[in-house]
C-alpha cells in the first residue's frame, strides 16, 4: 500500500505539470504559388493578376487562404468576420520578384516583418491601392524613388487605405490620371 501511495505521489505532480504546459504552435512554412490557388475575395486564379500576392494560415483552417493582392491579404486580418487565429501571413517579397507581372511563386516574406510601400503610383493586379511588400529597406527605397509612395511597417498600414474601395486612390485626382499600365509596371520593377 505504501508503494502505491508513493508512486501516486510521484505521478500526480507530473500529470499536473503537463496540464500547465501549453503546446508549442507550429508556424507553417509558406507554400509555393501554383495555378490551383484561388483568391479568397475575387474567386479568380491568383496567377492571372500582376503584382504581389499573399496567403494566410489560420489554426482553424485546413488550407492556406490565398489572395490576388497584398491589400486583400491585409484586409483579411482587419475584417471582423474573418478568423483571428492567424498563425502566419506571407506576402510576395517584391525586392526579389522577377517583375511586377510575375512576382515569383516562392519569394515570400512574413508580412509582420515586411516593409510596405503605400500610396505609390502602382496599382494592384485588381486595380486598387496596393501595399507593396519588401524584406529589405534598400529595395523599398528604390521602389519609392521610381514610383512614389512612402514606407511603413505592417502595423502602420492605415486601415482606411486597406479597406477603401478599389475605385478610390488615396491622394489621386482620378484613377485615369494615376493608372500605370502593365507595361510601365514591368519597366519600373527591379
Amino acid at each position: 500500500m505504501k508503494r502505491r501511495t508513493f508512486l501516486l505521489a510521484l505521478l500526480v505532480p507530473l500529470a499536473l505539470a503537463g496540464c500547465d504546459q501549453k503546446q508549442a504552435v507550429q508556424i507553417p512554412q509558406p507554400h509555393r504559388m501554383t495555378a490551383e490557388d484561388i483568391g479568397h475575395y475575387c474567386g479568380m486564379n491568383v496567377l492571372e493578376h500582376p503584382g504581389p500576392k499573399g496567403h494566410i494560415f489560420a489554426a482553424s483552417l485546413m488550407e492556406p487562404v490565398w489572395f490576388s493582392s497584398v491589400r486583400d491579404t491585409l484586409a483579411f486580418t482587419q475584417l471582423p468576420d474573418e478568423p483571428k487565429d492567424i498563425l502566419a501571413i506571407y506576402v510576395s517579397d517584391m525586392g526579389k520578384a522577377p517583375s511586377w507581372d510575375k512576382p515569383g511563386p516562392d519569394n515570400w516574406v512574413e508580412a509582420r516583418k515586411a516593409l510596405f510601400v503605400i500610396e505609390s503610383r502602382v496599382t494592384s493586379g485588381m486595380g486598387g491601392n496596393e501595399a507593396v511588400p519588401f524584406s529589405e529597406r534598400a529595395a523599398a527605397e528604390k521602389f519609392v524613388a521610381e514610383n512614389g509612395g512612402r514606407i511603413v511597417g505592417f502595423g502602420e498600414v492605415p486601415r482606411d487605405y486597406v479597406l477603401a474601395s478599389a475605385n478610390l486612390r488615396s491622394g489621386a485626382a482620378s484613377d485615369e490620371a494615376t493608372e500605370v499600365s502593365p507595361g510601365e509596371r514591368s519597366k519600373r520593377m527591379p
